[in-house]
């Protein structure tokens, strides 16, 4: 019988793993695997190494195309192995080492390929993807940021979306986040290193810096809005499954999304995260969102109520679409099918891009 940390994370990311690229069989076996949590980490990396080894044996022969996917898949393995794993930082890190190694790999070898980049702030880096779709001209783009366990080495398919709209896309690991997460704290003020990494997008050669857009998961949907509620340069926002206050649901997340929140805040106590946690609220601030907002919700998310997702829509006004799902979890990672595709295919229409 596995341990109610490893029952809690299969039961409550199990959808996500499979739409953000783990094979759902190994899914099962390695799950199958794993009856205490301090075995997670080992063994999602075990599994992570088979598809390295595919990637490293495919670059060698010359087969770059499947180089490239080997090795995504690979960076996705090992970035779950981390995602919660924070009761060993020294193994947490070590995981997270190698998934960033391995995305960094296959970046060239994408369908269109990716180059990484990395934005100056506060002292430290944010790391990045950048992905440009095939053509010539100025593109609009796209800013994808995760939440409190995910990280720009998940991103693969939802950018994929993008791009086959023709929309470059810049995933980030921001404060707390991925590759910043040991340096840079969770902030509530989200539209600072939003600012930044805006600045940085603008600059880029071939992007249209009037057609910018912002799309956020779980904590990035509370971030991407907190974004575009003080940064005007915002041309479109899409928040899914955010929290409208984390401080209001601190309580009915799961003990392994407290305990990542506590270290990636650089809390000394419980007490002092649950402090933290509540003030990153949208009080005071939804009202101040003037470009077009998608809320996507699942009704039957068990981290962060739907019931913020009605409660932000209610106070950005008008403005503001609310896609709320019946079925959705966590997420909405059970019905992917039901959102990512009108959720690109909104984002294209507000950025003026193929829909």
């Amino acid at each position: 019988m596995p341990d109610s940390r490893v029952s809690a994370a299969v039961s409550h990311w199990a959808a996500r793993f499979v739409a953000n690229g783990v094979d759902y069989n190994d899914f099962r076996r390695v799950t199958a695997e794993i009856q205490t949590w301090d075995t997670w980490c080992e063994r999602w990396c075990l599994a992570g190494a088979r598809h390295e080894q595919l990637g490293r044996a495919a670059l060698a022969a010359g087969r770059r195309r499947s180089a490239g996917a080997h090795l995504a898949q690979a960076a996705v393995y090992y970035h779950f192995a981390k995602f919660m794993f924070v009761d060993d930082i020294g193994q947490m890190r070590a995981a997270h080492l190698m998934a960033v190694q391995c995305l960094t790999d296959a970046l060239p070898f994408l369908d269109p390929p990716g180059e990484r980049v990395e934005i100056a702030f506060d002292g430290a880096t944010i790391a990045g993807v950048l992905r440009r779709p095939a053509g010539s001209g100025r593109r609009p783009l796209v800013i994808l940021i995760p939440g409190l366990d995910s990280a720009k080495e998940e991103f693969r398919p939802t950018e994929d979306l993008f791009l086959s709209r023709g929309i470059a896309t810049l995933s980030v690991d921001g404060p707390g986040q991925g590759e910043a997460e040991y340096d840079l704290a969770i902030r509530a003020d989200w539209e600072v290193p939003g600012g930044a990494i805006i600045d940085f997008a603008s600059a880029l050669p071939g992007v249209d810096q009037d057609r910018i857009g912002i799309w956020g998961v779980s904590l990035g949907g509370y971030y991407a809005a907190r974004v575009a509620s003080g940064d005007a340069r915002v041309r479109a926002c899409i928040a899914l499954s955010g929290p409208y206050c984390l401080g209001d649901v601190w309580d009915q997340m799961p003990e392994l999304s407290r305990a990542a929140f506590t270290v990636r805040s650089k809390s000394a106590s419980d007490a002092e995260a649950r402090q933290r946690a509540a003030e990153l609220s949208m009080a005071g601030r939804a009202e101040r969102i003037t470009a077009p907002l998608l809320i996507v919700a699942g009704k039957l998310d068990r981290i962060f109520s739907w019931t913020g997702a009605e409660r932000l829509a209610q106070e950005t006004g008008d403005n503001a679409e609310l896609l709320l799902l019946d079925d959705g979890n966590h997420g909405c990672a059970n019905v992917q099918y039901r959102h990512r595709h009108y959720s690109a295919d909104w984002m294209a229409a507000k950025l003026g891009a193929a829909v």
